[in-house]
């Protein structure tokens, strides 16, 4: 018996993304499912981590297979914020 419901739960990917605020040019990295209804969540002030820096432009997207790979390489990310290899990820070099 074939379970298209739940392999299709399976293979969903998983995003992670870099933010940049427009108000005062900081950046914010996550990973979600879903990345347009985040974005809309952050631009609607639903993220507490966000909301004082309305709005946000999506800068850098990439996929995963897995959650567990994208929380892997948002930690990864936030390591490196600000460094050389952050800025080489957004093109500033």
């Amino acid at each position: 018996m074939h379970h298209a419901k739940r392999d299709a739960l399976v293979y969903m990917p998983h995003f992670v993304y870099i933010l940049k605020s427009l108000k005062d040019k900081s950046y914010y990295i996550g990973q979600t499912k879903n990345i347009q209804a985040r974005l809309i969540k952050h631009n609607t002030g639903q993220s507490r981590f966000t909301k004082k820096k309305l709005p946000y432009k999506i800068i850098y997207v990439k996929s995963y297979k897995t959650r567990k790979e994208a929380i892997k390489r948002e930690k990864e990310i936030k390591l490196y914020k600000g460094g050389n290899e952050f800025k080489k990820l957004i093109g500033l070099i």
